[in-house]
């Protein structure tokens, strides 16, 4: 073992429904705009349009329904429920028809937005990275393994307080799942570990201090965190 000079960080990890074990998270990618309805609510042409990526750093995980602080410098922060992919088996340049086999598993997560600091930089023409990958931005729940369930189809939603805010179905994603991985894979390699939010249906709001956020994917699981 190398001697470090100082400790090294621990390593994010999601819990396995089921297990004490863990699922250690190398990488999170982001898919942009990826269900019609919210690309039309921020602006933009629903047509399928190659697909693009941000990202978050890996210890920006809430786990076991944890609060998530309110961050710092937005007076927007805003909820995006997502269907989560845990890659178990990496590789460059994946065929659509082998992507679904580098799946270790599924769960639900909440990709949260400061979208004013988002807003500022798209005028700008600068970089998301401080609207997107704050501290504690992407709360998620439970991850299952991938055997027994279909990703091409299932109710997506997720409610504030009781009420509704967004609800759709993974049917509707515009790249599904197998396209994502295969496109993705062509820009970077992927490897186990990696996680990939696959995008979000309409209805992001703004959430305040005290709200609380419980987010469900059919055949998946659910997703809890109070804002605070």
């Amino acid at each position: 073992m190398p001697d470090y000079v100082i400790a090294p960080p621990a390593i994010a990890a999601l819990p396995i429904k089921g297990s004490n074990a863990m699922f250690p998270v190398r990488r999170i990618f982001c898919v942009g705009r990826n269900y019609a309805e919210h690309a039309i609510e921020m602006g933009s042409d629903p047509t399928r349009e190659p697909p693009f990526y941000f990202a978050k750093p890996a210890d920006a995980v809430v786990i076991s329904d944890a609060d998530m602080p309110y961050p710092t410098v937005t007076k927007s922060l805003h909820h995006e429920m997502e269907l989560v992919v845990a890659i178990g088996t990496g590789g460059s340049n994946i065929a659509i028809a082998d992507a679904l086999k580098h799946v270790w598993g599924y769960c639900s997560g909440l990709d949260m937005t400061r979208r004013d600091i988002q807003n500022e930089a798209k005028k700008t023409g600068r970089p998301w990275d401080m609207g997107k990958g704050f501290d504690k931005s992407a709360p998620m729940g439970l991850l299952i393994p991938a055997e027994g369930f279909d990703p091409s189809k299932g109710k997506i939603e997720l409610r504030v307080n009781g009420k509704v805010t967004q609800t759709s179905d993974l049917s509707k994603l515009i790249w599904s799942v197998p396209e994502v991985i295969a496109n993705l894979s062509e820009l970077v390699e992927l490897a186990p570990g990696d996680l990939i939010m696959t995008g979000t249906p309409e209805g992001v709001a703004a959430v305040v201090r005290g709200d609380l956020l419980e987010g469900f994917v059919e055949g998946v699981g659910t997703v809890t965190t109070r804002i605070v």
